[in-house]
Order: structure tokens, then C-alpha cells, then sequence
């Protein structure tokens, strides 16, 4: 199979240059087509980008960057193209014998200048890849903006995920297409989105010069009542946030109940490393008991320590993606000692890794991620008879590129018969809400869910953000971020500042 892009001479960039596509784990060849320029772009754009380049990327390049290419070496051809991804605007050629014909669209329109438009109107667009031939929509998704800084990063970030999706196809994969709604916002020009985007970067970098960002902390509340799965919000008891010494964060929590004893595993992180590790604490009947514990730590970071049990076993998969795993540990001695005891997938970014067990078979959740875009937008399913594998991929993987449904965010629960996940809601930023999603349909070669509540902080749990949601009989958990000066640091350097008194633990930030 021979793909080719056709791509504007005059507007090539740098994510365009490549010789092959992975496929499956095959890279297929790729020629380049040059065309006229369809529409121009924006009066400027190039010199703008160039100035996101040397103040928000500190000079490194994007693939968003300008690229020269030699329109002699594009005729040296591969030979005659099997599929054709048209990125530009222009019309079909009829005569055209590429057997599959692609036409990416942003928001409905074809054309770079679609996906900067809706760039520049405050969101990323949803992308749909076209039949050229007979108009039917082969894919759609909606990215996450997590990573993108700027406008060239917006478009950078659309067009990693476009490939994403131009790949799945091509691999003769079934594809699974959502609907997806598409979010409208008031447009800016270029220079004035650019000039945006730089005040925003320099507030962030006095934040964080003052704050340690991002902040998460861990909430907690005993219920003997409806629990959030069941009133679809946030009422209900009040909930308490579990003390951290400040410099640290948690996130994550997953509580247990094993050998008769109630622990919370959680995100662990120092801000003045950088690294997560997994540390647990114990609850009581009133509350946390004693003091938090480190139970596992690696040389890469760790976060999201789900928590399975099985065969009379206790295990934990604690997400490892920056390590290219999913790594399953087994509980040595309750609650501190874990060793490595098998890797149940390798050579892939998956995180949040999330099993269920449906119909007789045991599937894992993870967002997937193929070395570009964003990290929250792209749903991998695998199933296995039993937990130690062999695990298999979904007939539809990546089963859903969406990001305000996709990354998991807890256990899953079954209420009544019917199945349901907590899910993270990115629409609005990383970890910003949580949904609560029934899952309609799930086999080897189907997959559908349905988000039928949003959670948001709100009066009954200040803070910005929300990402995860468990429950263990009456303990239910949920985390969330706040403002974290950083005062015991500065008061290292001036023994005279006088600081505030520490949070309550029993009050909620």
C-alpha cells in the first residue's frame, strides 16, 4: 500500500514530512503532493508562530512549524498512490484511480484553515475523515488540548490526532464513530489569539514561580446513604480533605478493604522532585489513622494505583505509561510490600488502566496515546479470560477519541444490572470535571457507553478541579486541586515570614 498527502506547496509544515505511516506496528510508505495553495492563510501566521516557537516552546520546533520542501524531489514518486489524505480544500480530481479517497474535516470543513478557525474561536475542532467518494464519515474525534500551547499547538495537536485516525482506518479495523457535539466560541484574529496566548504562558510561569501547580488533593466522607453513584452529584455528607504536608500532592485515591483492615492508596508527589509514587493511609471509623505510608516506588513516575483482587490475591496496576508499560504488582505482606510480578502489556502509553470483569471475560480501560497529541482523548480496550493475560486488543481499537469521555477516572460499578465507569471530562481542561458514563454495549468487537452525569466543583466541593471517583463500603473518595503557595519554601529562605496555620484536615480547599 502506497498513501499519499496532498498538502498546499506553500503551506507545508514539518508533521508533514515523513517518509512512512505506522500501521499496526508496519510503516507503510508515504509520498507527498504538492498543490496549489486553495485559500491563503492568515496575514502573518508563519511570523507568529515563529514567536510562540521562540517565547512558549523556549525554541523548540512543532510540527505546526514551517517546512521547505523541494518540489523536485516530490516528483520523485513511490508509484501510483493506493489511498489519497487530501488536507486541502480543493476539489476532488474525477479522474483520481486511488482507491480510497480521505478528506480530514474540522468542525464540518475541510482545510487548514477550518482547524486554525476553530483554533482561534477558543476550542479544538471535532475531525471527521470523509469518503471523498460516497461521503461517508469513517471516523470521528474530538482532541485534548492538554499539551497544546498556543495556536501553533492547537494545530499541531489536531493534526496528531488527524493521523491517529487516518491510521486506525487503514488498518481495515472496524471503526466505532460517536456523535460528538461541536463547541462554538467567538473567534479572535491570529495576532490577537497569539498575544492572548502569551499573556496566559507568562501568568502561568508567575504561578507557578509562587504555587505549585498543579495542587491535588484527596476528599473523603462517610456515607450510609445514596453515594454519588446514585444521586448522579456531589451532595450528601459533607466531605473532608485529607492533610498533606504541602509540598506534596495526592491524587488518585483507591480505598480497600483487606484482612480486615480499610486503606486509601494514592498519587504520592513531591513537587520538588517531580515523580509520583504510591502511598497509602489508613482509615477507621472516624477517619484517617496514623500516617501516610510510601507502599511502591519506581525510577519512572507512578500514579493511578488501581487496586483488583483476585484468586485470593490482592493486586495493584499502578499507571506506568512513561515507562511504556502496564505492569502488575502483587501484594507481598498488607499494606506496604508490593513486588512486580508481571507486565501485562508493553510498547504502549496506556493510562489509568481500569479492568472490569462483563459477560465472562475480564476487559482493561486505558487512554492510549501513539507518541503525539494529547494524552486523555483516545479510549484502548483489551480482553483477557483471566487477569495474568494473554490480553488481547479490541477489534476497534482506539474505540473512541474523545476527551470529554474517554480517560478512566475509577472503578467501575454495576447498579441495578448496568454497568457504568467514571470517566474524566478534558473538555475544559485536563481533569477538570468528572462524567459518570453507562456502558450500553461491550464485547471483543462492540463498544458503547453513554455519559449520563457531570460532576463540577462546586459549593459541595470547592476547588478547581475533580478527576476520580471511588467507593469502599461507607468510604467514599474523590480528589480535586486548589492554590498551594509555596510559603514553607519561601520561609526556608526568610526565617521571618510567619506562616499560616495549616488546613484542617477536616475541612474542604
Amino acid at each position: 500500500m502506497i498513501i499519499e498527502f496532498r498538502c498546499e506547496r506553500d503551506h507545508a509544515r514539518r508533521w508533514m514530512h515523513r517518509q512512512t505511516l505506522s500501521i499496526d506496528g508496519r510503516d507503510v510508505p508515504v509520498q507527498i503532493a504538492l498543490t496549489a495553495t486553495a485559500e491563503p492563510r492568515p496575514a502573518g501566521l508563519d511570523a507568529l508562530f515563529e514567536l510562540e516557537r521562540v517565547v512558549l516552546r523556549k525554541g523548540r520546533h512543532s510540527g505546526a512549524d514551517g517546512l521547505k520542501i523541494d518540489p523536485e524531489q516530490t516528483q520523485a514518486r513511490t508509484g501510483t498512490a493506493d489511498v489519497i489524505v487530501d488536507f486541502t480544500s480543493a476539489a476532488r480530481d474525477p479522474d483520481c484511480s486511488a482507491r480510497l479517497y480521505l478528506r480530514p474535516q474540522f468542525n464540518g470543513t475541510a482545510g487548514e484553515n477550518a482547524a486554525l478557525a476553530a483554533i482561534l474561536a477558543g476550542d479544538l475542532p471535532v475531525i471527521e475523515i470523509v469518503n471523498e467518494v460516497d461521503g461517508a464519515v469513517l471516523d470521528r474525534g474530538h482532541p485534548s488540548a492538554e499539551i497544546a500551547a498556543g495556536l501553533s499547538g492547537g494545530l499541531e495537536t489536531v493534526m496528531a490526532r488527524t493521523l491517529t485516525m487516518v491510521a486506525a482506518i487503514l488498518s481495515g479495523r472496524p471503526r466505532i464513530v460517536p456523535q460528538l457535539a461541536r463547541r462554538a466560541g467567538n473567534g479572535l484574529p491570529p495576532a490577537a489569539y497569539v498575544v492572548r496566548g502569551l499573556a496566559v504562558s507568562i501568568a502561568k510561569e508567575i504561578y507557578r514561580l509562587c504555587c505549585y501547580a498543579p495542587h491535588w488533593h484527596v476528599g473523603w466522607r462517610f456515607n450510609d446513604g445514596a453515594g454519588v453513584w446514585q444521586t448522579g452529584d456531589l451532595s450528601g455528607p459533607r466531605w473532608n480533605v485529607l492533610a498533606d504536608p504541602g509540598n506534596h500532592f495526592y491524587a488518585d485515591p483507591f480505598p480497600i478493604t483487606w484482612q480486615g483492615r480499610t486503606f486509601v492508596y494514592f498519587e504520592d508527589l513531591d513537587h520538588r522532585v517531580g515523580k509520583g509514587i504510591i502511598s497509602a493511609v489508613e482509615f477507621g471509623d472516624a477517619g484517617p489513622v496514623g500516617e501516610v505510608v510510601p507502599v511502591l516506588e519506581e525510577a519512572w513516575h507512578l500514579s493511578y494505583p488501581f487496586l483488583i483482587e483476585d484468586n485470593g490475591e490482592l493486586w495493584m496496576i499502578p499507571e506506568s505509561s512513561l515507562h511504556g508499560d502496564v505492569a502488575l504488582y502483587k501484594c507481598i505482606r498488607f499494606p506496604d510490600k508490593w513486588e512486580r510480578h508481571a507486565t501485562l502489556l508493553s510498547g504502549l502509553e496506556l493510562a489509568d488502566v481500569t479492568i472490569t470483569q462483563h459477560n465472562g471475560l475480564n476487559y482493561l480501560f486505558g487512554a492510549w496515546r501513539d507518541g503525539t497529541g494529547g494524552y486523555s482523548d483516545s479510549l484502548a480496550i483489551y480482553c483477557a479470560e483471566h487477569l495474568l493475560g494473554p490480553w488481547l486488543p479490541h477489534a476497534s481499537n482506539p474505540v473512541l477519541i474523545d476527551r470529554a469521555s474517554t480517560r478512566p477516572a475509577g472503578n467501575f460499578v454495576t447498579i441495578d444490572g448496568k454497568l457504568w465507569r467514571p470517566v474524566q471530562d478534558c473538555a475544559d481542561g485536563y481533569g477538570a470535571a468528572l462524567g459518570l458514563a453507562e456502558v450500553i454495549e461491550l464485547s471483543p468487537t462492540t463498544f458503547k457507553q453513554v455519559v449520563r452525569h457531570s460532576l463540577r466543583p462546586g459549593p459541595a466541593w470547592p476547588g478547581r478541579k475533580l478527576h476520580t471517583l471511588n467507593r469502599c463500603g461507607r468510604l467514599e473518595v474523590i480528589d480535586g486541586s486548589r492554590v498551594q503557595p509555596k510559603t514553607r519554601a519561601f520561609a526556608s529562605k526568610f526565617p521571618s515570614v510567619v506562616l499560616p496555620p495549616r488546613t484542617s484536615p477536616h475541612t474542604a480547599c
